[in-house]
């Protein structure tokens, strides 16, 4: 596949029953990309994050969905040699915006924003607003595909950005959560408001011995300092309180009104990749330890929160990479760094419903809007799934960046007539270690793509060889009579 094009092919997913849930644990795997941490991007002490691999970067190309002719030459013939890069000076520009044909209606690729600033680490959207987090340790504001302000946190690669009305959360490689406003009077204008936990917090604490706990071997800090890179962050359904998971292993809750640190919990046995504030005031992690965790919150008296363990929901070899809860609050998913996205019910008391497959490496995102889920990977495309009543289905896989996509932004578009079929509309953002935000939209309605054969990983295709062999009591000289087909139901 050439980076200069963009396109939507056939995605490779199968779909697992939930009566199949039981026998997930049996069918564990270890990342298909690598088998050492130190090159494994999703372990808190690979080179990816630390120290950034380096990927080539190619010119971007992008589609309009209101123009979907093919480029002509001067005797109005379709031109197939056309190239919009080198056509266009916009392709050497530090941000670009360019148009191209497209090939399906349901989905478009509207713009791509370039930025040489290194690896694109966090996204958020708010209206027509859209912030970037990068290694450059630069938040960029964005405004109908063009740079409308940024500022500089001064020290951390920006890991994960949360908006909660007018004020901005960015959490950072030097596990310090900083807080922006923008200015009324120039909304172009931001302004660092404060830092959690506040200075006055941290001086306060350090005089109670009380307030200190083991981090490391030989090594006390302040219970409300985290210790490590923030990796995420999340509000709760009120809007009153900020989780942060880090690379620390725990997790804390922040009550936005004084920016106090309520509690702090040590909640895995790795790094902390993902939160997710849900239903029913519940909390669920995600980790690197291959689990995924739900807490549940009581209030004690005088706003005392605490949170305790409810039940784990998975537990696997393969570290889990995102989290992200719908927004009507009925399902939760789950990306793994086996290519998987997991996902559990809330009607069905949170049994485990089934999992997506459409993804050849790592899973590293997850974002839901409406009925639609969308799943970026280190196999640098991006899965749109939508829900219905008889399960999942697979609408387009998207393509077009030159690096694995590390996180995604997606936000319902209002106010304009449906592109290409009826149904909501959604502008879905996807940052990538490419150093680009691609601009994508995307209808709910659309035909279903048919899935071709699942293209199981080695380690977990040896598995299943092993138990179709052991299961029927034959030899492994015997496994070259047994057929493809018998091994991918031989669970």
């Amino acid at each position: 596949m050439k980076n200069s094009t963009t396109a939507a092919s056939n995605c490779n997913y199968n779909m697992v029953a939930a009566s199949d849930s039981n026998t997930l644990s049996s069918r564990r795997q270890r990342p298909p990309t690598t088998t050492n941490n130190n090159n494994n991007p999703f372990h808190p002490t690979a080179a990816g994050e630390e120290q950034p691999h380096r990927f080539s970067t190619t010119s971007d190309t992008a589609t309009a969905c209101d123009d979907l002719s093919p480029p002509t030459d001067i005797n109005n013939n379709p031109n197939p040699s056309f190239d919009i890069t080198s056509a266009s000076p916009l392709s050497k520009s530090p941000w670009s915006s360019q148009v191209a044909p497209e090939s399906h209606s349901h989905t478009c690729l509207r713009g791509s924003l370039v930025r040489k600033e290194g690896h694109i680490y966090s996204l958020a959207a708010t209206g027509d607003l859209l912030y970037t987090g990068s290694e450059s340790k630069n938040i960029r504001v964005w405004k109908n595909q063009k740079e409308f302000s940024g500022f500089k946190s001064g020290s951390g690669f920006v890991k994960s950005i949360i908006i909660a009305g007018e004020t901005i959360f960015t959490g950072h490689q030097d596990g310090k959560i900083r807080i922006w406003k923008a200015s009324r009077k120039d909304p172009s204008l931001h302004k660092r408001i404060g830092t959690l936990p506040t200075f006055r917090a941290k001086f306060k604490s350090s005089f109670n011995p009380s307030n200190y706990v083991e981090v490391k071997k030989h090594r006390n800090a302040i219970w409300i300092k985290h210790t490590d890179a923030i990796s995420c962050l999340s509000l709760s359904e009120d809007g009153s309180l900020l989780y942060s998971g880090s690379w620390d292993r725990t997790f804390k809750v922040w009550r936005i009104s004084d920016s106090k640190c309520l509690e702090s919990v040590k909640a895995h046995e790795d790094a902390v990749n993902a939160v997710a504030a849900g239903f029913d005031g519940l909390l669920f992690t995600g980790s690197a330890d291959g689990s995924v965790k739900v807490w549940h919150r009581q209030i004690e008296g005088k706003g005392v929160t605490r949170h305790f363990l409810s039940q784990t929901l998975l537990k696997q070899e393969s570290a889990v990479t995102s989290l992200a809860v719908d927004p009507a609050g009925s399902v939760l998913y789950c990306g793994s760094s086996d290519g998987l996205v997991n996902f559990w019910e809330r009607g069905k008391f949170l049994s485990h419903g089934g999992v997506l497959r459409g993804h050849k490496l790592a899973v590293m995102c997850v974002a839901v809007a409406g009925d639609l889920v969308f799943s970026g990977s280190a196999d640098m495309s991006i899965c749109v799934w939508r829900r219905e009543a008889a399960g999942h289905v697979c609408l387009s896989v998207l393509t077009g960046h030159g690096g694995p996509v590390k996180c995604l932004a997606v936000e319902e578009e209002k106010g304009s007539n449906n592109c290409g079929g009826g149904g909501r509309r959604y502008i879905l953002y996807s940052g990538s270690t490419d150093k680009s935000v691609k601009i994508w939209r995307v209808l709910e309605q659309g035909e279903a793509m048919q899935p071709p054969a699942v293209v199981t990983p080695p380690s977990a295709r040896r598995r299943r060889q092993q138990q179709y062999v052991e299961s029927n009591g034959a030899g492994w000289s015997d496994f070259s009579f047994v057929q493809t087909s018998e091994l991918l139901h031989a669970r």
